[in-house]
């Protein structure tokens, strides 16, 4: 028996999220959308196409029209339209047409691709998403944001374009190596940063259950946190005011995620622009000292890096200017009021957000001295 949830758009009911512990329940599901009639793309990187790519595509043969499984190398540094090209070459040669159907079998940049892929295919067609890391379970595959990076910039050309369906098999994750994990685990714990207090405590209170991967604990979790982004989500579709506060972290964290060439996974990346974002919390006397420190140093037992010695802080600072959150030229910025409520600056300086990198650059000539 799976448990479900009912994101809304624009008050009315738009998709189930569905938690399992298996891919069994994902023909009953799909049999909702008329799958016999369609012909279904099953969307993977080379990763996912080797752990779930044939599970996949066995349950659904026979049960649609047609079944294909198109594959991309894994990596961010793969999140181009170049990638968005060869799925759109790949359903011309399928004859793919609108009544048909995509499945994002993937991490985020599987889910970001191939959701930006149905959005522009024949001017859209549905798709489904079949999240399989902690990263995109709690948090990509929800609320509908899609598309690619740019040159190195993140997420520059994209759409809101929502699924029909999120199917998430919470078994899965104990498959994922240890490094993913963690750095998924960077935007559950923004969830609970940002918009629940509690929930932050819980996880705290509950760290060696996750780190043992228990399922129970595991989907109280994943729920938990998409149950943080569905009430933000339906608040503000769009991001037009409040949904920007899930970019908590990401000014910066994107900035990072540039200059090291994409080999710092999303997450930990993120966990870095927390740290920092809550630094400036703290100057602007929103955090006490102690709060600061409680905060950066929870990512620690978590596996995730608080500080890094390879970066140029002025590097940085430049490249936040590039930001797609930035309007009329000064930087939205996601700050904390207090564990558990965010709040959008526009008053943060150059100055402030210069002294925050340095406060998690890790100089390791100054140390030798």
């Amino acid at each position: 028996m799976a448990n479900r949830m009912t994101i809304n758009y624009e008050k009315k009911p738009c998709y189930d999220i569905v938690f399992a512990d298996q891919f069994d329940l994902l023909v009953d599901e799909l049999q909702a959308f008329q799958i016999a009639d369609r012909r279904v793309a099953v969307i993977a990187d080379s990763c996912t196409e080797k752990l779930f790519g044939a599970v996949v595509c066995d349950l659904l043969e026979g049960r649609c029209k047609k079944v294909i499984l198109h594959s991309f190398p894994a990596g961010e540094a793969n999140k181009t339209l170049d990638t968005v090209k060869d799925i759109y070459k790949r359903l011309i040669e399928e004859a793919f047409d609108r009544k048909d159907l995509l499945i994002a079998l993937g991490g985020g940049v599987v889910g970001d691709i191939t959701g930006y892929a149905a959005a522009t295919y024949l001017r859209g067609i549905d798709f489904v998403q079949i999240p399989t890391t902690l990263i995109a379970q709690s948090d990509s595959s929800i609320g509908g944001k899609t598309g690619v990076d740019f040159d190195g910039y993140k997420n520059m050309v994209g759409a809101f374009y929502m699924p029909k369906l999120v199917y998430m098999n919470v078994a899965v994750l104990k498959q994922l190596d240890d490094r993913q994990f963690y750095a998924g685990f960077a935007e559950v714990m923004k969830h609970g940063l940002i918009k629940d207090s509690l929930f932050y405590e819980w996880l705290l209170d509950h760290m060696y259950e996750i780190h043992d991967r228990e399922y129970d604990v595991l989907e109280e979790m994943i729920m938990r946190s998409c149950t943080v982004k569905k009430l933000v989500v339906e608040k503000d579709p769009k991001e037009q005011g409040d949904r920007a506060l899930l970019n908590f972290g990401h000014t910066i964290g994107h900035a990072i995620e540039k200059a090291m060439h994409f080999e710092m996974l999303h997450g930990e990346c993120i966990a870095l622009g927390m740290v920092a974002a809550a630094y400036i919390s703290w100057k602007h006397n929103w955090l006490s000292m102690e709060e600061y420190y409680e905060v950066r140093d929870m990512f620690v037992p978590f596996h995730l890096p608080i500080s890094i010695d390879s970066i140029d802080p002025e590097q940085i600072l430049a490249l936040t200017k590039a930001d797609k959150k930035m309007e009329a030229g000064q930087i939205k910025f996601v700050l904390l009021k207090k564990v558990g409520k965010a709040v959008i600056d526009k008053t943060v300086t150059e100055e402030e957000i210069l002294e925050a990198v340095r406060e998690i650059y890790f100089d390791d000539e100054d140390a030798k001295a």
